[in-house]
């Protein structure tokens, strides 16, 4: 919230000054658990006096249209504007607007006042009897401009040119003439404004107490940010723990104090397993060197891991089968069932994968019905986010397979775009098919019921599932048809839909192949590919193996980069164009075969023995996936294209031998479309 304030903060005044005619220079946003900072540099002195003119309605115009013109303008009367005699369109009224210059402190008073009252906080508050609402009880106001206090008020509060500094370490109240001061005696009454500092800081104290340790960081961005939130004078100090504990997974002992003391983990550099050691960040100098503070903490995360050590020893009681067998009591969605259902339909989708993923299909679809079992476990009733980590330890704990205890933990991922990706060369095949099987399941399940996402959200996080089923397709090389694997996934809906109003089977297929479609090229635009091949391959129909639509696009951007490649592509689009205008006179198709005994000039016999010959030659590449074969073939095209052109008169006199050279340009785009659909690539 912080860091989001800081910019919309930044953003909505600046917005406002210049809004209201005062244009001013860069502006830095600051942030600490106490104050929300702004300053701007090169503010003018007031804002420039505006002459201009308002163009209105034409004189005799309806009194709708003159009230408006006059509230636009501001003026009072009709009378106050003047008359432009215009013969041609005829008279109208113009408004001569005359805006004297402003002041820059009554423009700034104007704009953070109506800023304040307007602030976009996700939470606030009210007190006392005002109206007046913001995330915390406003204590004070600070306005400077050119080392004069900029006079207003916000929730009764004057503004002026005093401040406060750490709650404790520098609580009483200082002035400050310029921004220079206000960060230097900030930072000499222990506020370190500027939280990227408190960020560096913190870091720098944490790594320097593990080395100190013999120790390792363990690292984590989001957990230094949120300590860099919580204090303006970091301390970071060490505390230890129970080595009992570490008998407890060090990614449960890790979340647990992360999630209720804030504190950093460390472990072993070499074997990386935790130690029994962690930092905590203080927002106090203390007197005794810490050992107050660290003992307290040390207190509270001995009852917190107690509670982690219980959950573990509790849920190693129940085997995973168990515990999957309580999935019948815990609701998928209303409209899709539990997750025991859910499990029974990725089990079997599962099971098909493994084919196309090299995993076991019996091992494939034991981990598809584990893959869920730890949602009912204490753990991850108390941490929802070890889902999968969990059920991998309670799987390992009983010797299940490797690969099985892999796939539960692995079958959630990727779960961003930055996530890493299950690999079938790394022996997570089995874990592969489950992750797909999850996805696809998902997808299939809400499009079904349609749930789709929508411009303004996506609950379900549908665009992320697509995303993972591309990247694991793509990063593993799989050749997965999206079109029966969909037809498998939604055959156990059958029933549900029945009762849900759901859509056809072939309206799901066809709209989810569509998404995917939509997604792949959002994917591949990321990566700098071109949209418009992505397109091109896409329409020719039929195309749902998602790692071969890929490896032809990357066929067509790498021939379209060649000059056979570039010349072909603009003798097709000329073909095209041909062929639309004289369709279009003419009323009719122009598609079809040819007659070989009317092609009377070399030209065209040479053209139409090497479309023939790309004809095959295309198509017997592709079926082998020698798609960079498919583009040397269509690149023999290029030349006869040429020559036809350059030699050839398409709209001959004869109607017949005319009808018969439009039928030989529209073979040259059937050939072309065995590749893709060149219409549809630009340039």
């Amino acid at each position: 919230m912080q860091l989001r304030a800081t910019e919309d903060l930044k953003r909505l005044v600046v917005d406002g000054l210049k809004a209201r005619g005062l244009d001013v220079g860069e502006a830095r946003g600051f942030s600490t658990p106490r104050r929300l900072t702004l300053v701007i540099e090169n503010v003018p002195a007031g804002s420039p006096a505006i002459s201009e003119e308002k163009k209105g309605p034409r004189v005799g115009a309806p009194e709708q249209a003159v009230q408006g013109f006059l509230k636009s303008a501001g003026l009072a009367s009709i009378e106050d504007a003047t008359v432009v005699k215009d013969e041609k369109k005829g008279d109208y009224y113009v408004a001569k607007i005359e805006k004297p210059g402003r002041a820059a402190p009554e423009i700034i008073a104007e704009t953070v006042t109506d800023v304040a009252a307007k602030f976009p906080w996700p939470k606030s508050m009210r007190w006392g009897s005002s109206p007046f609402q913001w995330v915390r009880p406003l204590q004070s106001v600070l306005c400077l401009l050119g080392g004069k206090v900029v006079p207003f008020e916000i929730a009764g509060l004057p503004s002026g040119n005093e401040t406060r500094g750490h709650r404790f370490l520098g609580p009483g109240p200082f002035k400050v003439k310029n921004f220079h001061e206000y960060q230097e005696k900030l930072a000499a009454h222990h506020v370190m404004l500027d939280s990227a500092k408190r960020v560096a800081s913190i870091s720098e104290q944490a790594h320097a107490l593990a080395k100190e340790a013999k120790l390792e960081l363990v690292e984590d961005e989001a957990l230094l940010a949120e300590n860099a939130g919580l204090t303006e004078w970091p301390l970071v100090l060490l505390g230890s723990f129970d080595k009992a504990f570490l008998e407890v997974p060090g990614e449960v002992l890790t979340t647990s104090m992360k999630t209720h003391q804030k504190c950093f983990s460390l472990r072993d550099a070499k074997s990386k397993k935790l130690a029994n050691k962690f930092l905590l960040v203080s927002n106090l100098v203390p007197t005794d060197g810490g050992a107050q503070i660290v003992s307290g903490n040390e207190k509270v995360i001995r009852a917190r891991l107690s509670d982690a050590k219980f959950f573990w020893e509790q849920d190693l009681k129940h085997p995973l089968g168990e515990m999957a067998g309580k999935l019948a009591g815990i609701t998928f969605h209303e409209k899709l069932g539990s997750q025991k259902d859910r499990v029974e339909r990725i089990e079997q989708l599962a099971f098909e994968l493994a084919g196309a993923c090299d995993a076991d299909p019996q091992d494939a679809r034991r981990a598809a019905g584990l893959s869920k079992a730890d949602l009912v476990s204490e753990m991850v009733g108390e941490f929802p986010e070890l889902q999968g980590l969990m059920g991998r330890y309670y799987a390992e704990h009983v010797g299940t397979k490797p690969e099985i205890a892999r796939a539960i933990e692995l079958h959630y991922k990727p779960k961003g775009p930055t996530d890493v990706v299950p690999h079938e060369d790394q022996g997570d095949a089995v874990a592969v098919a489950v992750a797909l099987a999850d996805k696809l399941d998902t997808l299939v399940g809400f499009w079904a019921i349609n749930e789709k996402p929508t411009g303004s959200g996506d609950p379900y996080q549908l665009r992320r599932a697509a995303l993972g089923v591309i990247r694991i397709v793509l990063e593993n090389d799989l050749r997965v048809p999206l079109a029966h694997f969909i037809t498998l996934a939604e055959a156990p809906l059958t029933k549900i839909g029945k009762s849900t109003g759901s859509k056809s089977a072939e309206s799901v297929q066809s709209d989810l192949i569509s998404f995917f479609a939509d997604r792949l090229k959002v994917f591949l635009k990321d990566q700098g590919k071109r949209h418009d091949l992505i397109d091109a391959v896409f329409s020719l129909g039929g195309q749902d193996d998602l790692a071969l639509i890929v490896r032809r696009v990357e066929a067509l951007d790498g021939f379209l980069k060649t000059d056979d490649g570039t010349n072909l592509l603009a003798g097709v689009k000329r073909a095209a164009n041909i062929l639309s205008i004289e369709e279009k006179k003419d009323k009719k198709s122009y598609a079809g075969s040819y007659d070989l005994a009317l092609l009377t000039e070399k030209e065209e016999t040479a053209l139409a023995a090497a479309i023939e010959a790309v004809k095959q030659d295309t198509v017997a590449a592709i079926q082998v996936e020698n798609f960079a074969g498919a583009m040397r073939a269509l690149s023999e095209l290029r030349a006869p294209v040429d020559r036809f052109f350059d030699k050839i008169l398409v709209n001959a006199e004869d109607p017949k031998i005319r009808e018969n050279r439009l039928r030989l340009l529209s073979e040259i785009r059937a050939a072309t479309l065995t590749v893709a659909d060149f219409s549809k690539i630009s340039g």
